[in-house]
């Protein structure tokens, strides 16, 4: 196999200047957003993980949404559904719902950031996961995760046993 060279080895974020960051981000979000466009399976929850690092680490307010997923886990959708403050914000199970509905989804990977910096999950997070995924399992949607992203780590409820 033919030796592929990587152009970017040895790159160092400290010698870059603010406009050469802003290309090299814009660049991993194109590349990401191929990974994750509608139609494409979610391999991994490492994948999925990284993906939703990267796209909400710099938020300043608290974004929860979902990933709406077809039988084959392939993805349907995004939405970043409610923007709230600083320390949360209001998530409404009908619209979740409704959502999941609209797409016609068979499965949700649902995800929320913490602009704390902190990715622990909260007893509130907790209790809206239960109470969204017995709201889902109703109409036959099954929530495969829930993923609290910061900046510096992520959380996945799955991978924790909270599902």
């Amino acid at each position: 196999m033919k030796n592929i060279q990587d152009r970017f080895e040895g790159l160092k974020l400290s010698e870059l200047n603010d406009a050469e960051k802003h290309s090299v981000m814009t660049l991993a979000m194109k590349s990401l957003a191929i990974k994750h466009r509608a139609g494409s399976a979610l391999c991994s929850p490492d994948q999925t993980r990284n993906y939703l690092r990267f796209r909400m680490a710099d938020y300043r307010h608290e974004v929860f949404g979902c990933l709406l997923l077809d039988n084959r886990h392939r993805v349907i959708a995004l939405h970043e559904m409610f923007h709230g403050t600083i320390d949360g914000a209001s998530v409404y199970p009908r619209v979740v719902v409704q959502h999941a509905m609209e797409a016609n989804a068979a499965a949700m990977v649902l995800f929320h950031n913490h602009p704390s910096g902190v990715a622990e999950p909260s007893m509130a997070d907790e209790a809206l996961t239960k109470r969204l995924k017995d709201a889902l399992a109703l109409v036959d949607v099954r929530v495969l995760d829930h993923f609290v992203i910061s900046a510096g780590e992520s959380v996945s409820f799955a991978e924790r046993g909270l599902l």
